[in-house]
């Protein structure tokens, strides 16, 4: 489920264009018209025992996506970008043994603002019973990573601890809803010439499920420096436009021609992969690690300095069968491409910001 909740009365800012915000009070907050997942492919949530709760901040571009296992999974989590803005990450290293399970994961908007919605998640969490045994207490284990999107609209309007309290209170097992949701909500891609020519990034997601019942899913939230490119055709989805902004000029071409504005680290793919096979804590990493493959099939250029992709992997363990990281770790690279293209196909565009479907794309 997603919920858009406008903090306080303001205007924000893209470059060139105003947009006046709609003075929406924090006591009732609007429900969002969310973006239809695919039909017959929830997402993330196929994968039993994973929710997923999101909230956008609708007096700027920006927003919270919240996954729960409220039983714990065991996690792991592999950090490719140059530019990351991560919490727990340290945590989830095999060889820190102390702790194997994780109850949330937070993707948020806000740069290292965004960081403070984890806390949210917590008391969340902390008041449904949900966490860590110690003694008679249980601490919540939220790991969680955000990506800058401060450069659409009012910078000072960043998901906090009340972003990620909502969205967990929302989390449900319904069909992941994608676009400019969450932590999608001021996601951009495609910012290899600068914001002013780039396109709408989103939150997507997707799932496959085997015969025997082996399921897996991602979900994730774009916002690269590069192009979003379909891995099914080669061809480019959304990312850099031509100088008059009506088509894709294919950041691959650019690249051969030069290397373009030098853009501060502001861009980022950051995503969670999922299974529900039982997975010890090198084997989830191991799946994270893989599921990476998926954002270079997807996104060009990807793991640059000035990225801080990064990708979660949970295992639920509720699948009987044996667990082959082979065939779960190819999978969740699989799925994680298609969420990739998936989010920029349904994202919405913003002024000065076409989408996807602006430019003749379609789902």
């Amino acid at each position: 489920m997603v919920m858009r909740v406008a903090p306080r009365s303001r205007t924000w800012q893209h470059p060139g264009r105003r947009l006046a915000a709609a003075a929406l009070a924090l006591a009732v907050p609007a429900i969002a018209r969310a973006q239809e997942p695919r039909p017959g492919d929830p997402g993330l949530t196929a994968v039993a025992g994973l929710t997923v709760g999101q909230v956008s901040l609708d007096e700027r571009p920006t927003g919270c996506t919240v996954i729960l296992s409220r039983e714990g999974a065991v996690a792991g989590v592999d950090v490719r970008g140059g530019a990351p803005g991560t919490r727990e990450t340290d945590l989830l290293d095999p060889a820190n043994t102390a702790v194997s399970r994780v109850h949330g994961v937070v993707l948020a908007g806000g740069s290292a603002f965004g960081l403070d919605a984890a806390s949210g998640v917590v008391r969340y969490l902390e008041e449904q019973g949900a966490g860590f045994p110690v003694g008679e207490l249980r601490v919540p284990i939220v790991v969680g990573a955000i990506l800058f999107d401060l450069g659409v609209g009012d910078a000072s309007i960043r998901p906090g601890p009340e972003c990620g309290y909502r969205a967990a209170s929302l989390a449900s097992a319904a069909p992941v809803a994608e676009g400019n949701v969450g932590a999608g909500t001021g996601a951009t891609v495609g910012k290899l010439r600068g914001l002013t020519r780039a396109m709408k990034g989103g939150v997507g997601s997707a799932s496959v499920a085997l015969p025997d019942g082996l399921t897996v899913g991602a979900i994730v939230a774009v916002n690269a420096l590069g192009d979003v490119v379909d891995p099914a055709t080669g061809r480019v989805v959304a990312g850099v436009r031509t100088p008059d902004g009506r088509e894709l000029a294919d950041a691959r071409v650019l690249i051969r021609e030069g290397t373009g504005e030098q853009e501060p680290p502001q861009h980022t793919v950051i995503g969670v992969v999922a299974t529900n096979a039982a997975l010890t804590p090198a084997e989830a990493t191991r799946m994270a690690r893989m599921a990476q493959d998926g954002l270079a099939r997807a996104v060009y250029p990807v793991h640059t300095p000035y990225d801080g992709d990064t990708v979660f992997a949970l295992a639920t363990g509720r699948h009987p069968g044996a667990a082959d990281v082979t065939v779960i770790g190819s999978l969740a690279a699989d799925v994680m491409a298609r969420a990739i293209v998936q989010a920029v196909l349904a994202a919405e565009g913003l002024p000065g910001l076409p989408a996807a479907r602006d430019l003749g794309a379609s789902r």
